[in-house]
């Protein structure tokens, strides 16, 4: 069974417990429109230009196959390739023409996890992340289940979009979940998603329902003029009362993302740069 991987990052530290292994699949159903990960969207691998690295104005001819450099639009590239992009890989000396995104057997992956396991301790482990890494179910799964054959401790960071039939079959297989609520109200996650929260508000209470001993870390990451509310954040605490054995914290907005837009020929819609450090402390104070 194989996959498209777009990065596996070694000695994590903020993806679950302990020292971790984050394995970064393809695809995502959300559009969100501060996301930090826009090469995470597309579930095929896609071709990026970062135009700060190149040097075709200096005589370097090594990306001629792609045709004029300077009129390359990866956008349009990636909208009518659709993943056969294997052309421009390793044909940039100066990494300026690349790919986001690989196939991988679940054996190279783990290969990779099992390389690191001496660092993970008691805690560490394997983390699914994304995009979305349900949207890649079979392969997510299998990941999982062979994981734990290997005795390798899992977490998966999800947006709880994926059918209830999955996420149950994943959660027998995780030690740790990462699940974000981004808005109870369902028109305005629409608005700034492109999908309804139903399955994703469905999922997790399914979560606290049928495995209650599986650790929830619910986040929300609070983006100025979308969430940044007291009325917003308290509706999710207020989802939240009264459950057990869950965790819920709030992660600031960046724009770290804003050169892989470019990098990708997409425009970012952007919100203002920072969140008030003072009005994100009174929101923290909102949770019990």
């Amino acid at each position: 069974m194989t996959g498209t991987v777009f990065n596996i990052q070694s000695y994590s530290l903020h993806d679950g417990p302990g020292i971790r292994t984050t394995v970064f699949l393809k695809g995502c159903p959300m559009r969100c429109s501060w996301c930090a990960n826009p090469e995470s969207q597309n579930p095929y691998p896609e071709v990026f230009l970062d135009r700060e690295k190149c040097i075709s104005s200096q005589g370097c001819t090594f990306c001629r196959q792609a045709g004029d450099i300077g009129s390359f639009d990866p956008a349009e590239f990636n909208l009518r390739a659709k993943g056969d992009c294997a052309v421009f890989e390793n044909i940039c000396p100066c990494k300026a023409l690349g790919i986001f995104g690989k196939e991988m057997t679940v054996e190279e992956v783990l290969r990779r996890v099992e390389a690191e396991s001496a660092f993970y301790g008691d805690e560490g482990g394997m983390t699914l992340s994304g995009g979305e890494p349900f949207m890649q179910s079979g392969f997510a799964l299998e990941l999982l289940r062979e994981a734990s054959k290997r005795h390798i401790s899992t977490a998966a960071e999800t947006c709880g979009m994926t059918s209830a039939d999955v996420m149950r079959e994943a959660a027998g297989l995780l030690d740790y979940i990462l699940y974000d609520i981004k808005l109870m109200d369902e028109q305005r996650h629409i608005q700034h998603t492109g999908c309804s929260n139903r399955q994703i508000i469905e999922n997790l209470e399914m979560l606290f329902e049928e495995f209650p001993k599986l650790h929830k870390r619910i986040r929300t990451p609070v983006i100025p003029t979308v969430n940044d509310s007291e009325e917003d954040i308290s509706a999710i605490v207020s989802f939240l009362r009264g459950r057990k054995n869950y965790s819920y914290e709030l992660l600031p907005y960046h724009r770290f993302g804003v050169k892989k837009y470019a990098m990708l020929g997409r425009g970012y819609k952007g919100f203002p740069e920072h969140l008030d450090n003072g009005r994100f402390q009174r929101l923290k104070a909102l949770i019990p």
